[in-house]
């Protein structure tokens, strides 16, 4: 499925993904769920998301806190309180700490809880991008927070695009536990 480019496509694919996604998480076997994530025999599976998700839980709060990025930023530049969406401390090339810091923040939240949380966050998510207008979405230039790209673009972002990066290691991790 190609990148969505109008609300509609928006709407459709971040919901169409997260039940996908759910479906996926809903299917996963006690062996599936009581195996640690381990993708380091997977030359392949180098980047640090790999080796820093150890369990579903762990996959599923970063993208609840994804979501609370995107609610945070919206909210506080329609507010007048312009901000960059990521937090002060962190840049588009150190945010990978700041996932760090997400999966430590996190390590007593339970999977049912996690799985709660990010239902919710989604729901948010979906109703904050349904008060825009497809133009607000995705013409650029609309606001001058956004940047040189759209606001649309950062809810694909950390919505259908976010659950299709979630769902390939649910798979992967699926896959392992099939060949242990």
């Amino acid at each position: 499925m190609s990148r969505a480019a109008t609300k509609t496509d928006l709407i459709s694919g971040a919901n169409s993904n997260f039940e996908k996604l759910t479906m996926l998480v809903n299917s996963m076997t006690e062996k599936e769920l009581r195996t640690p994530f381990d993708f380091s025999r997977d030359d392949m599976k180098k980047e640090a998301h790999w080796s820093r998700d150890k369990n579903l839980r762990d996959v599923l709060i970063h993208l609840y806190e994804w979501h609370q990025l995107l609610l945070n930023w919206v909210a506080a530049n329609m507010s007048g309180n312009e901000r960059s969406f990521l937090p002060e401390s962190y840049n588009w090339k150190t945010y990978g700490a700041m996932n760090v810091g997400f999966t430590e923040k996190h390590q007593n939240t339970s999977l049912d809880k996690a799985k709660e949380s990010l239902v919710k966050s989604h729901q948010e998510v979906m109703k904050l991008a349904d008060t825009f207008s497809n133009e607000e979405l995705f013409s650029k230039g609309t606001y001058k927070w956004v940047g040189g790209s759209t606001l649309g673009s950062y809810f694909v972002s950390n919505t259908a695009s976010h659950y299709d990066w979630a769902m390939k290691k649910i798979k992967a991790h699926i896959k392992n536990c099939k060949v242990m």
